[in-house]
């Protein structure tokens, strides 16, 4: 059976940053074909800077479905359902699938959704990013604009559910798989960390906390997560029950670049190991001990002609022995990603023990 497609669903409030987090996405895409479903309604439509330095060989205009009806927890079925089964359909499949949600969406029915016929057996969801406004979270407001919230709330005539912002905003943070504390910029450094740690003591175990400032997370940290959402749901308690079944115009957009300054990687080499599972389990307890976000390589075991592939998303380890070495040096070589300021010798060491 073919692999699944991983889908990776964003969600936050109007103004937070999802459509900013997505348009650096796209721009550093490394060649995966990425398909788009952005849940746009009224007249705020799809904001067409989007595509902007998107090639042609990674993103093209069919690759990117509006859904103008409203919020899409409320139209699943004669929306979203119906969009998910054309995509599948296209001979030139995505190699990923994002769904940019209605800040006004409750994920977990969106998450649900994959469970539906005809779709669970080709898509899974890789992870809910629910992208956070620091500097609103931080003031107590949960959105820069409220307003323009209420006006979103006013506009979208299907929308079934009247939730309040802090209870919206607490199913977000309860479906989420990575928060993003966005526009960091506008905190100094005591205040994103006091803001990350406690949406980290909110959230459920293994969520990962990231800083970002423009929506600029490096590719690898934001999509691969293979969470596999959808056959979690009852670990993502929903505050709002009586549901029947961007929005982003981001105030802090700016133009001009910015790199990837909250993120930082560096490669792991050392010999051959004895014991694949001793090793993991010594991965695995590196990641804890050093808020590593992603670990990924190839390891050599000894008597092993196969190198051992190894992906690591937080404390989760997963191996695999996916070829011969060849012509290659029989080595582990281990990329580590995680927030600027790892202790780069103090995991080099905890690595190669």
């Amino acid at each position: 059976m073919p692999a699944k497609i991983p889908a990776t669903v964003v969600t936050g409030f109007l103004g937070a940053g999802k459509t900013t987090l997505i348009r650096h996405m796209l721009q550093n895409a490394q060649g995966k074909r990425i398909a788009l479903i952005i849940n746009e309604f009224g007249d705020l439509g799809v904001d067409g800077d989007i595509l902007k330095g998107c090639g042609d060989e990674v993103c093209s205009e069919d690759d990117i479905v509006e859904l103008s009806n409203g919020c899409i927890c409320c139209t699943v079925a004669d929306d979203f359902i119906p969009t998910m089964e054309a995509l599948l359909a296209r001979d030139q499949k995505p190699d990923h699938i994002v769904i940019e949600t209605s800040g006004l969406a409750l994920p977990q029915p969106l998450v649900r959704a994959f469970n539906w016929p005809g779709i669970s057996t080709k898509v899974t969801v890789d992870g809910v990013v629910t992208v956070v406004d620091g500097r609103a979270v931080h003031d107590g407001q949960f959105a820069h604009n409220v307003a323009a919230v209420d006006a979103q709330r006013a506009q979208d005539e299907n929308l079934d559910h009247e939730t309040p912002l802090s209870e919206l905003f607490e199913d977000q943070i309860a479906c989420a798989d990575m928060i993003v504390v966005n526009k960091t910029d506008l905190l100094d450094r005591a205040e994103a960390g006091t803001l990350a740690a406690r949406l980290k003591s909110e959230s459920r175990s293994g969520v990962q906390v990231v800083k970002a400032s423009m929506g600029a997370l490096p590719v690898d940290v934001l999509l691969g997560q293979g969470i596999g959402a959808e056959s979690d749901l009852a670990a993502r308690h929903e505050i709002h029950h009586h549901h029947r079944h961007d929005d982003d115009e981001d105030d802090h957009d700016h133009e001009h670049e910015h790199g990837h300054d909250e993120f930082e990687s560096f490669i792991v080499t050392r010999g051959e190991i004895s014991d694949a599972n001793a090793f993991a389990e010594q991965v695995a307890n590196t990641i804890r001990a050093n808020n590593i976000l992603r670990l990924k390589g190839f390891v050599a075991v000894e008597d092993k002609p196969m190198r051992l592939t190894l992906q690591a998303v937080g404390p989760r380890v997963d191996t695999y022995f996916d070829q011969p070495f060849g012509d290659t040096p029989r080595q582990t070589r281990l990329v580590v990603i995680g927030e600027a300021g790892l202790d780069q010798s103090a995991i080099t060491a905890a690595l190669s023990a």
